[in-house]
């Protein structure tokens, strides 16, 4: 929780970013109860639910900032850390900074962790989040 609390609040990064990072981590991993949570989260922290939608069904995102941040999640994510200088660069040419690569680097570990921990337990939906189920 700690982890989370640090990307929450010293990351820098908007409701809508935030979710954009964590629902790109979900869905890459799989995280049916995440996915679903965090939907729901973005739709109570008022993030477009074309923003939501896309970035659960893994589309191109209607707003080229957050498109990138979800890029540069899912480069960060698919290369195990390594990302291109190139994709690092396109990172930062979207407004971003080296510190909140390093939020996203956070985000990764704690987010995967859960996800992680979900796939073990089942863990089943709440009632809260039903309306915004989310299956693979």
């Amino acid at each position: 929780m700690t982890g989370y609390a640090a990307f929450r609040s010293e990351s820098g990064l908007t409701a809508a970013q935030q979710e954009t990072v964590f629902l790109t981590i979900s869905r890459a991993n799989g995280c049916s109860y995440c996915v679903t949570a965090h939907s729901t989260i973005a739709d109570m922290t008022k993030v477009p639910a074309e923003i939501t939608d896309a970035l659960r069904a893994a589309t191109t995102l209607p707003d080229p900032q957050l498109d990138a941040l979800a890029t540069f999640t899912s480069a960060m994510l698919d290369s195990r850390g390594l990302p291109t200088r190139a994709q690092v660069d396109a990172f930062l040419a979207a407004g971003y900074t080296e510190q909140q690569i390093l939020y996203v680097v956070l985000a990764l570990a704690v987010k995967t962790i859960s996800n992680y921990s979900n796939h073990l337990f089942h863990t089943p939906v709440d009632a809260a989040f039903s309306a915004r189920a989310w299956d693979q």
